[in-house]
């Protein structure tokens, strides 16, 4: 198997519903996206994908819907406030987390076509999260 990864940088702000520590409070982060691929055989240019492909899909569909925005839960009582202001808004269904905002992007990258095995995103240089799903964990596993 071959991997290969790119990473990505982009700033957004959040917020976590029902969280008790500082996340609680709308604020920002610079945000480093690590998206990681794996394929059984390489292209005819020796290669898992062209970084450059990579960049202009996926570092495209960040900048067009998550780079300088908020992103909130949709029940965020803040939600109406921040519309009725005209402030970039990105919405999700679940609370805003790491976990979530990189899930959101691995599932975005699979809808693309891309074969994501893993995608990890750093709030800080010091905090990340990462997401992959079961079923590759357990792929690897098995093999």
């Amino acid at each position: 198997m071959y991997r290969a990864s790119r990473t990505l940088h982009f700033c957004y702000g959040h917020r976590l519903l029902g969280y008790e520590g500082k996340c609680r409070n709308l604020h920002g982060h610079n945000g480093k996206l690590v998206v990681t691929f794996e394929v059984g055989h390489l292209d005819e240019l020796g290669m898992v994908l062209d970084f450059a492909r990579i960049k202009q899909a996926i570092g495209s569909w960040v900048d067009e819907n998550l780079d300088h925005r908020m992103i909130l839960c949709r029940e965020d009582p803040v939600v109406p406030y921040l519309q009725k202001l005209g402030e970039p808004l990105f919405l999700m269904d679940k609370n805003p987390t790491a976990e979530n905002i990189a899930q959101l992007i691995f599932e975005q990258a699979s809808a693309m076509g891309f074969p994501v095995v893993m995608v990890k995103l750093w709030e800080t240089p010091h905090c990340s999260a990462s997401y992959r799903p079961a079923k590759i964990l357990s792929r690897r596993l098995h093999d």
